[in-house]
């Protein structure tokens, strides 16, 4: 197993993108490093960056706010309030260590990773089978592909 090299991000759902932000950059110092509006998910985020790492990624905090009520985190916030919605381990290889995490009895949720944050792809854990914890794994986009 090439397995998990870092915390990649926690995502954390908010109803207040901007006031949220403005939190964190208020309390910590913590910069907006990069924001996207996901479709497909529902969601508007920004990624403040924490720290680099030994691997070449970085690890954030990924502010979600929803863009549509029937989006899931949406649901996720109207049940729940803010706060911490996911927890995201980076991999250089998303497919063989869902492939790996799969095989020992864990629900992947998508059958093919999805794009996630900046052009990185994505699949997420069942919370039930991680102990309540909605896992997501990311690999990320190569590096030369920032210049969009």
């Amino acid at each position: 197993m090439g397995m998990l090299t870092r915390i990649d991000h926690i995502g954390i759902a908010c109803f207040d993108l901007d006031r949220t932000v403005e939190f964190y950059r208020s309390t910590y110092g913590f910069e907006v490093f990069h924001t996207e509006v996901n479709e497909e998910q529902g969601v508007r985020e920004a990624m403040l960056k924490i720290n680099e790492t030994s691997d070449g990624g970085a690890s954030y905090l990924q502010l979600l706010e929803p863009v549509r009520e029937d989006s899931t985190v949406a649901k996720w916030l109207a049940k729940n309030g803010e706060g911490v919605h996911h927890i995201a381990f980076g991999t250089a290889d998303v497919d063989t260590d869902a492939a790996d995490i799969k095989d020992k009895g864990v629900r992947v949720l998508y059958d093919e990773p999805r794009r996630g944050s900046m052009g990185s792809r994505i699949t997420f854990l069942h919370p039930k089978d991680c102990h309540g914890v909605l896992t997501e794994l990311v690999t990320s986009a190569p590096v030369e592909s920032e210049g969009h």
